[in-house]
């Protein structure tokens, strides 16, 4: 397989997968394992490409970004709050982000460590379905109440774990923490904003100088993909989670997972 072919299905995969609760940096990685290309040459394209998924959070969800730039400029109560919930909550993974980052990029490469993950996500994601109640409707981002906020933040950083899913991590929390289905996710997506822009312009601090040509096409067609599709399956997710919940996306890890173990012990 081409290079380029590898970073259009790379990009492809990180689309689909970066909003959903399956985790984008576990399917990356699985990916990459599956091609059989070196995880270390790939590691800095899988994190560089994540721009692409904000850039279409900012796209689709452009008049409340709007709304609420002006709602700064005015200080009104509602913009103040989205920002101040958005920063407690980001504010937990840079601490943890900078002191174990090494060590984190140490767990990226364990595509056996994604698997296990998987499975007991999906299992934890069955458990809060059954037993979490939220509300059939809240009050938005704005009017998340501070304490959950900075709880929810704390959950994020469960993500750092590969194949534990940001997004499942944060919406679930919030789920549990008594936010409903659509605030929960629209909170994990605005709220991918300020993580994913930090952990990728950390990595490019970091690696960027030893970038060639080569690579920055490379990361610039799977941000061009990655870009397109996820574009798509934001407003998808939203649908099915407002309608069947996350049982469907649960039972997918599980089986992912499995998957995964059995052709890792076979190969």
């Amino acid at each position: 397989m081409t290079d380029t072919l590898a970073a259009i299905l790379l990009g492809i995969l990180e689309g689909l997968t970066e909003f959903l609760p399956v985790s984008s940096t576990g399917h990356l990685i699985l990916a990459t394992e599956l091609l059989g290309f070196d995880q270390s040459e790939w590691e800095v394209f899988n994190i560089a490409i994540q721009p692409a998924a904000i850039l279409a959070i900012v796209v689709l969800y452009w008049r409340t970004f709007w709304d609420v730039a002006k709602g700064l400029l005015g200080f009104e109560k509602g913009a103040l709050a989205f920002v101040r919930n958005l920063l407690v909550a980001f504010f937990p993974a840079v601490l943890l982000g900078l002191a174990f980052g090494d060590m984190i990029e140490t767990m990226l490469g364990n595509a056996v460590l994604v698997c296990w993950s998987l499975i007991i996500g999906g299992i934890a994601i069955l458990a809060i379905e059954r037993w979490a109640n939220p509300p059939a409707e809240g009050p938005g981002v704005s009017g998340v109440p501070l304490r959950t906020a900075v709880l929810i933040g704390l959950v994020q950083c469960l993500a750092m774990i590969p194949g534990v899913s940001r997004s499942g991590a944060t919406i679930l929390g919030a789920m549990a923490f008594g936010v409903d289905r659509k605030t929960a996710a629209e909170f994990s997506f605005f709220l991918a904003v300020p993580t994913l822009t930090g952990a990728t312009i950390y990595q490019l601090a970091k690696y960027g100088s030893d970038l060639t040509s080569r690579d920055i096409e490379l990361i610039g067609i799977g941000s061009a993909v990655g870009f397109v599709t996820a574009l798509v399956v934001v407003k998808l997710f939203v649908a099915i989670i407002t309608r069947v919940g996350f049982a469907p996306f649960a039972w997918y890890r599980i089986v992912a997972g499995t998957i995964g173990l059995a052709w890792l012990t076979l190969r």
